[in-house]
């Protein structure tokens, strides 16, 4: 597991100038200039994936962009940083169009050789902020950002691997030669879920939900401690699991944490307007909910981007997929999903350790809430450290507007 780009990015560099054989990148936007290494001197995207190329088979698939002008990128867009990456170069480019209006394909994908595979949140563009970059996020002169990934060896590549083969081959014609599985390899146990509506591909047609099911299940049966970070918190079903919990916690411990973007970059009423729902169920004070990032207006600040949940610290999920209906229902999505216990529980206490500032390993999850997590949200206090308040919902949250206007522009 990465937290950050600036410790997953340089990981996946290595890995592409290590490959043998293939390099296949799949993501919602690239842009060819991207810094991947910042020393000992600067290397883009453009750069490295034209050296890798050279010497194996290295395949982009983007997504098309925004059929309208109406959002960002467009297919102009699109198309004018896909010509200036594989420009002069062997890599191989293409756009897939293959979605619904005001949908998109979003995975953030990179596999090497058939035998690695790195799944996340990371896009490999600076577009709208700087992936590059680390905890505790506080002293930048542009937006920081906070993201995961993950990188993957073992059989569940071979998953990874078949989904971009099956993508590539429904956009340019071209078949892309399925990989042997590769052997096990760790300890843990990793499925492949994945968004693909149905009606996208021939070979799919009734589509594939399973993060929504992965998800859904973990989620009804946690016991302890929900712990979620993500770019949005739009989708109905899952609030409406979310509520259930609240209003009838599973333990006398149970605990609802939620880590969200201060001001997402849309959607901000649909975000504010199901916390109001988490809020009125919140009869027991189980629902802690902030953000992180430097105090004041006048600094830079954070954008959370990752998509993270882990659940009794015995189940995680990482990949490319929000909590709303995009990213559920609409847009493809990748994640992965584990039940290594030891996993699990490492990560969050590295995700607490970077956003509470001080080091969480082995120290009792409760205690932590109660102890740090609940005054630094609730008492409102400036400091150092990086997790604070959300600010406040806005009037029309207030209404619940908020998940009517989810429902109608997401849904």
């Amino acid at each position: 597991m990465y937290i950050d780009g600036a410790s997953a990015l340089p990981a996946i560099a290595a890995a592409i100038r290590a490959a043998r054989s293939s390099v296949f990148v799949a993501g919602w936007i690239i842009t060819p200039g991207f810094l991947m290494e910042h020393d000992p001197i600067p290397v883009t995207l453009r750069d490295l994936l034209a050296e890798a190329a050279e010497r194996v088979d290295v395949r982009v698939l983007v997504w098309a962009g925004a059929p309208a002008n109406l959002f960002h990128p467009t297919r102009s867009e699109t198309r004018r940083d896909l010509d200036a990456l594989v420009a002069g170069t062997r890599i191989r480019g293409a756009t897939d169009k293959r979605n619904r209006p005001m949908h998109c394909h979003h995975e953030k994908l990179v596999i090497i050789d058939g035998i690695i595979a790195f799944v996340g949140g990371i896009d490999l563009t600076d577009v709208s902020g700087d992936r590059y970059d680390s905890g505790p996020h506080g002293h930048r002169a542009t937006l920081g950002w906070h993201d995961a990934a993950a990188a993957l060896a073992g059989p569940s590549v071979a998953d990874v691997a078949s989904h971009f083969a099956l993508r590539w081959e429904a956009t340019t014609g071209e078949p892309v030669a399925a990989v042997a599985v590769p052997a096990a390899a760790g300890r843990s146990r990793v499925q492949v879920v994945r968004t693909v509506p149905e009606h996208t591909y021939s070979v799919l047609e009734r589509g594939d939900f399973t993060i929504l099911a992965a998800y859904m299940g973990a989620l009804r049966g946690a016991q302890r401690l929900i712990y979620l970070e993500n770019q949005f918190l739009w989708s109905p079903e899952v609030v409406a699991v979310l509520c259930d919990k609240l209003l009838r916690p599973p333990t006398a411990d149970f605990r609802l944490c939620i880590v969200l973007p201060s001001r997402p970059n849309n959607g901000n009423d649909d975000t504010r307007g199901q916390l109001a729902l988490l809020i009125k169920a919140d009869h027991h004070g189980r629902l802690l909910v902030g953000t992180i990032g430097p105090p004041g207006r006048t600094q830079p600040r954070v954008y959370v981007h990752a998509k993270i949940g882990i659940i009794d610290d015995t189940w995680l999920t990482i990949g490319s997929a929000n909590l709303n209906e995009h990213s559920l229902f609409n847009d493809t999505e990748v994640n992965l999903v584990s039940d290594d216990v030891e996993l699990a529980r490492s990560v969050r206490e590295r995700l607490w350790s970077e956003h509470l500032g001080m080091e969480c390993a082995g120290e009792d999850p409760l205690a932590l809430i109660e102890e740090r997590w609940r005054p630094q949200i609730q008492g409102g206090a400036i400091s150092a450290v990086a997790l604070r308040a959300l600010p406040s919902a806005s009037r029309r949250s207030a209404r619940l507007l908020g998940p009517l206007t989810g429902l109608v522009v997401d849904g």
